[in-house]
């Protein structure tokens, strides 16, 4: 784990995300106390958990953006889930245990990427001796009485070797045993996939005779499928699991978007399965639980828990009281102001503005903002957010696209590869819409 101040990670989140100072130094301190943990003694480290967030704010303001920033920077495992798709245990539908073996797949699949790192040299070694084989079949052997041959061998193998990593048998074929990849088992079951825990493919796999097929490949594609195959072979799965475990226990973040969707009062009628259930479910694994995994059990305890929600016809005191106390720390996201419009439209790395021009200039179209034709787009998203439903900065998306619409179509086959986007231009392609205020609801 990068070892970031909370000034620094505020600065890099920054670079994405306009505005909303205080959540971000919510997550700054978080992450940083997850580092000081490190350094503290075994006994006292075990009994240190993190502060979980709820983020409350509108739509499109950046809750989601910030906790998924955070996880690449600091290069944690990381899940994003709506808690609107979880059902208390024993109905049809997810139960909340499964974000924390989601959370372990993605923990295994950054180690698993990280030991291929490791071990690509030594892998590439073996491929190039194994082409060699498969195209000298028996400049491998060896006999002990006859030195002169193996000489011989041996020189042929070097020549060959020589032009195969100066790439000049690319193109030449060699016939490979490849193994063919059995179809994924599937197992139906009221519970639900979640449920079963056993890894039933391996268990197959293991059962099931390997059935290999021979196939006529060209160096360079051979080259890449031998290449997969012994990079498995030293990649030590023991290894993988226990350290996709730690880190996922002790860096793992689960970012729990619509969290306002499951509360409210119990349900008058009829079993409550998506909402009280579902919060009474959330509490073990938030305070900390041990959840069976494929790859052993995973302890919840030090997981980070970034929760987030509008709470626009709910608040976070409507939520259990038990659940309240797993989140102690409240952020509030605000609206955002014309100038942060503005902000959003120039200042992130990425910003829109700049991701249109990109994307037409692969036509060979320069798209030029003036000044009063940025000010033009914030002024008319914030206007629109004001009148009718407030989205945020999703709201640029809908302007922007609806404004450079026409050249994007045309693109093409313009004449004048050149384009403007000042204020006339931009009033020009929205002022009819914008006149009839019907009309603007449902395009804009």
């Amino acid at each position: 784990m990068p070892d970031l101040t909370p000034r620094q990670i505020v600065q890099e989140l920054d670079r994405y995300i306009v505005g909303q100072e205080a959540a971000k130094k919510a997550v700054a301190v978080a992450i940083r106390n997850r580092w000081r943990r490190q350094q503290l003694s075994e006994d006292l480290r075990k009994d240190i958990t993190p502060k979980n967030i709820i983020m409350i704010g509108p739509t499109g303001v950046g809750k989601t953006e910030i906790a998924r920033r955070l996880a690449q920077l600091v290069g944690a495992p990381f899940l994003k889930v709506e808690a609107t798709k979880y059902t208390e245990v024993g109905y049809h539908g997810r139960d909340v245990e499964s974000m924390v073996r989601d959370l372990t797949e993605s923990a295994i699949g950054m180690v698993r990427q990280e030991q291929r790192t490791l071990v690509e040299t030594q892998a590439k070694e073996r491929v190039t001796d194994r082409l060699l084989d498969l195209l000298l079949p028996q400049s491998g052997t060896w006999e002990p009485d006859n030195t002169e041959e193996n000489d011989r061998r041996q020189r042929t193998r070097e020549k060959m070797k020589a032009r195969l990593e100066a790439g000049e048998l690319e193109e030449r074929s060699v016939e490979l045993s490849v193994e063919h990849k059995a179809v994924p088992v599937q197992i139906f079951s009221n519970l639900g996939m979640e449920q079963m825990d056993v890894d039933f493919q391996n268990m197959f796999e293991r059962i099931m005779p390997k059935q290999n097929q021979q196939r006529q490949l060209k160096i360079r594609e051979a080259r890449r499928i031998l290449l997969e195959q012994e990079t498995e072979a030293l990649i030590d799965r023991q290894v993988v699991t226990e350290k996709a475990v730690e880190l996922a226990e002790n860096q793992g973040i689960i970012f729990l978007d619509e969290l306002d969707k499951v509360c409210g009062p119990p349900s008058s009628h009829g079993p409550d399965v998506s909402r009280q259930g579902v919060q009474r479910d959330l509490l073990p694994v938030v305070e900390g639980t041990t959840v069976n995994t494929r790859y052993g059990p995973v302890r919840t305890d030090h997981i980070l828990f970034i929760a987030a929600g509008a709470f626009h016809a709910s608040k976070p005191s409507d939520l259990m009281p038990e659940l309240q106390g797993r989140f102690p720390i409240r952020v509030e996201l605000t609206d955002l102001k014309r100038e942060d419009f503005l902000r959003i439209l120039t200042e992130p790395k990425h910003a829109l503005t700049k991701q249109y021009a990109e994307l037409l200039a692969t036509e060979g179209v320069t798209l030029e903002y003036t000044a009063d034709g940025i000010e033009a787009l914030a002024d008319i998203a914030y206007e629109v957010n004001r009148t009718t439903q407030n989205i945020g900065a999703r709201r640029l998306h809908t302007v922007l696209e609806r404004v450079v619409e026409e050249v994007s179509y045309e693109g093409p086959d313009l004449p004048e590869k050149r384009v403007v986007i000042n204020s006339a231009y931009v009033r020009g392609r929205l002022g009819e819409i914008l006149k009839k205020e019907d009309l603007s609801r449902f395009i804009l």
